[in-house]
């Protein structure tokens, strides 16, 4: 035990040295650790006293989420049959602690004492946002629940953790098995980088052709740019079918699907909510589900007209330009391609050329470094692929004696890869906190995880424009985790943000894409070093909204189909049925069938935004207004991006987002902005 690397992360995890041998025993040792733990602040032993409260339960169980974490990290980002064996047996006992800490009546009594004591009043606002927090935490948790409820409640939580799981794996793992070897001719149109990393793909496996995959980076590029129809026709249908009962009956999430959202409502009538619908808002921003409802139909109304013209147009030249008279799913991102390279003279591809990971990477750390007043260095720590960088933020030390203060320090994690979860996302590695045990300071740490093409042939990888955006987007992620300046760990970084104002960062992070000034610090070309056009920069603005009303339903008709799915118990009977009357409601191009996206839809059914995937749509509106401010100062203006860091990412979650957002734009959040940065204003 004293060799297992996951019991002593007392700094940064051994992610070279886990081994699936080492979970049980870790695990076992650490819940004991904690159930000791929450024995003892509930007795006698501990006063009604905030920090004797957390030096007690909190270190032991921020010890038990760290390594935690760390196994949880792994099975994310490298899979192996027998990781997934030791996390899926871990896993029970872990939901079973955090669900008995969460409904213990004895240790919400003793946070109700803390509260009603005369000290409370003398704690820090953080501290009383966090204690607030934590009460309605415990009401969430079941800790009011009695008897045979509370014992439901807690055969609920254990059972929607296996689900999530189980979906999650059947999404990964139905990815992984799609494989289509394809003949150069099939290719034609495809990029030269995607055959050539295709041709590479297959010969590694010793066989002829091309292989393609589910994998967004071979996926995509095929949509986007092969000529031959029967290849995209052949590539969607596989991926919009995963995990779904028109392929392997192992994989089908549909039980899944429909036991998770029956298991919700359960649980939401157990704590005496009408829909799980209700029970999810409580810690958010928006009042009830009529609220979303009325957010959603009225951007839904302002956007259908813009979709309409998009949509219309994409016919007319499918039909016209490229012989295609019935324009199907297959065919939207080819000919959007094509529509877009003809009416705005150039393509995704050519602009790739410019965007190398190295000139990006630089790019974006001198944003943070000029608006935000730290700086960045690479740095050394084990990691789970020889792929994985790591990164610290320094900030000058307020202490004459020191050079630097150390901020915090990032993995960065960018390319796809076998047994390696779809999608891109910020996990935090552990927070920000003023420690009661030690009286010291931790820096906090984060995962940022993309999943783009990885190099070839030695050359820098190539990333799109959307990629770039895509990791702009996780570093804003990243940056509200790292900058924060609070101290306890219930409020610092992202923890108590409210979960529809938790993308304000990351869609923010994404402007800065379009701004010529940060964009010529971005691009080299990749043969000739030269940076980004100012001619191509203009025509790429000039495309900015291309199909944005496209865009806007459609993530309209996600967030609609999850808040109803959540809203309107009896619903799940059949799932299928409701997406299509939302699309029904919603979108203006008709989905195939055999279209099964839900059964892939992994943010609601195993990421956390069950009732709320609104969530992209809202915080838009607040990003959208943030970045106004800089629209009038200068997207690298330094005392408009000290006033963002102050106002919002170094108060995390120590107010409410509303107050955040005031402190920084002086008013309430207008929607106008998000509409005239989408062309629809």
């Amino acid at each position: 035990m004293t060799t297992n690397p996951l019991l002593a992360i007392d700094d940064l995890p051994r992610f070279d040295a886990i081994r699936p041998e080492h979970v049980a025993p870790a695990i076992d040792a650490l819940l004991a650790d904690a159930d000791a733990a929450l024995e003892r602040v509930v007795s006698d032993a501990v006063p009604a006293d905030y920090d004797a409260i957390s030096a007690v339960l909190s270190v032991a169980t921020e010890r038990l989420g760290k390594a935690w974490g760390a196994v949880s990290h792994l099975n994310a980002v490298a899979d192996t049959p027998a990781l997934r064996a030791a996390y899926i047996e871990a896993l029970p006992k872990v939901t079973a602690f955090y669900t008995r800490q969460g409904g213990d009546e004895r240790l919400y009594a003793k946070y109700r004492a803390v509260a009603e004591s005369p000290q409370a009043t003398r704690l820090s606002g953080p501290r009383r946002r966090a204690l607030a927090n934590s009460l309605r935490d415990f009401v969430l948790a079941g800790a009011e629940l009695q008897g045979a409820a509370k014992r439901r409640y807690a055969e609920i939580q254990e059972r929607l953790a296996e689900l999530s799981q189980a979906y999650s794996e059947h999404v990964l793992d139905a990815t992984d098995a799609f494989a289509y070897y394809a003949s150069a001719d099939e290719l034609a149109g495809v990029p030269a980088d995607v055959v050539q990393a295709a041709r590479a793909a297959a010969a590694r496996e010793h066989k002829d052709g091309h292989k393609l995959t589910l994998h967004f980076p071979s996926y995509h590029p095929v949509m986007q740019y092969a000529s031959d129809r029967a290849l995209r026709r052949q590539l969607y249908s596989a991926y919009v079918t995963r995990a779904s009962e028109l392929g392997p009956a192992a994989l089908d999430n549909s039980a899944v699907m429909l036991e998770i959202v029956r298991l919700r409502h359960e649980e939401a009538q157990l704590l005496g909510y009408r829909s799980f619908a209700e029970e999810s808002l409580v810690p958010k921003m928006a009042d009830s589900p009529q609220q979303v409802f009325d957010f959603l139909r009225d951007l839904a109304r302002r956007a259908r007209p813009y979709a309409e013209r998009d949509l219309d147009e994409l016919r007319r030249f499918a039909a016209s330009e490229l012989g295609i008279d019935e324009l199907q799913a297959w065919d939207l991102p080819f000919a959007g391609e094509k529509l877009k390279e003809a009416r705005y003279a150039f393509s995704e591809q050519a602009v790739k050329q410019y965007f190398t990971e190295p000139k990006v990477l630089t790019g974006l750390f001198h944003i943070a470094e000029t608006l935000f007043d730290v700086s960045i260095h690479e740095d050394r720590a084990s990691a789970w692929h020889p792929s994985v960088r790591f990164f610290r933020i320094e900030r000058a030390a307020r202490d004459a004696a020191q050079a630097t203060q150390v901020v915090g320090h990032f993995y960065l994690d960018l390319y796809a890869r076998p047994g390696k979860r779809p999608g891109a996302w910020m996990d935090d590695v552990r927070s920000r906190w003023l420690r009661p045990d030690a009286r010291r300071l931790q820096t906090p740490v984060a995962h940022l995880v993309c999943n783009f093409a990885a190099p070839v042939e030695g050359r820098p990888a190539l990333l799109t424009h959307n990629d770039v955006t895509t990791l702009f987007h996780e570093f804003g992620h990243g940056l509200h985790h790292l900058l924060t300046q609070i101290d306890d760990i219930g409020v610092s970084g992202i923890a108590g943000v409210e979960w529809d104002a938790v993308e304000l960062p990351s869609q923010f992070m994404e402007n800065f894409c379009w701004e010529w000034d940060v964009l010529k610090r971005l691009t080299a070309h990749v043969d000739s070093g030269e940076p980004l056009p100012r001619a191509l920069f203009e025509r790429m603005v000039a495309a900015k909204n291309f199909q944005s009303g496209l865009a806007t339903l459609r993530q309209i008709e996600l967030a609609l189909f999850d808040m109803r799915l959540h809203a309107e118990p009896g619903s799940e009977a059949d799932i299928q049925a409701l997406l299509d009357g939302v699309r029904r409601e919603i979108a203006v191009v008709d989905a195939p069938a055999f279209n099964r996206f839900q059964h892939g839809f992994s943010h609601v059914f195993a990421g956390g935004y069950a009732a709320g995937y609104y969530s992209y749509k809202w915080a838009e509106v607040l990003s959208a207004d943030a970045w106004s401010a800089f629209e009038e100062t200068g997207a690298l203006d330094a005392e408009t991006g000290r006033r963002y860091r102050e106002a919002i990412l170094e108060a995390g979650g120590s107010r409410p987002a509303l107050e955040s957002f005031k402190a920084f734009r002086g008013r309430e959040p207008s929607i106008e902005a998000l509409l005239r940065h989408q062309g629809m204003a």
